[in-house]
């Protein structure tokens, strides 16, 4: 019987190390994260202490299990582009967030920490080229006389003033 409870209590003493290992793995690994915030702060355009009450702040709600992974940014603009009232402007929309499809191109340039993001989509469109005109029903061209060559006039002396009248007595 020694031998039983021997071995039981150094069975749970085996289970509760294991969860006890795995809690502070999962600490560690949330404080981890908390620790690479913390060390951004004071490096970019946010205000410290705000960085700071930020980084608290997903750790509390990482520790109530409310952080449950990344946002779905794709999702979230895709249903923004849904509000666009012409069917036109809602596919270009798509286009720019998905990077372009078909014969549209984009490109994404900016930072949200430089400013902004700045989205651009360029759709090439090909313009049929213009039918010819049959020759019967094409128009009569339109005949512009051209200038006649000037010569240049010989040099002649200029003319002399004419010569004043004689005064009246």
């Amino acid at each position: 019987m020694k031998s039983n409870t021997r071995s039981i209590v150094l069975a749970l003493l085996a289970v509760g190390g294991m969860a006890s290992a795995t809690l502070a793995t999962a600490q560690s690994g949330r404080g981890g994260i908390y620790q690479q915030e913390l060390s951004v702060c004071g490096h970019n355009q946010q205000d410290r202490a705000a960085c700071i009450r930020e980084a608290g702040a997903a750790r509390q709600e990482a520790a109530r299990g409310g952080l449950t992974g990344a946002p779905d940014y794709r999702a979230n603009a895709l249903a923004r582009c849904g509000l666009q009232q012409s069917p036109g402007d809602r596919r270009d929309c798509e286009a720019r967030v998905l990077g372009g499809a078909g014969n549209t191109s984009a490109s994404v340039e900016g930072s949200v920490m430089g400013g902004g993001v700045i989205r651009e989509s360029v759709t090439t469109v090909v313009m049929p080229a213009p039918m010819p005109m049959p020759a019967e029903r094409a128009p009569a061209p339109i005949l512009v006389p051209m200038p006649a060559e000037r010569v240049p006039a010989p040099m002649m002396p200029p003319p002399r003033p004419a010569p004043m009248p004689a005064p009246l007595r």
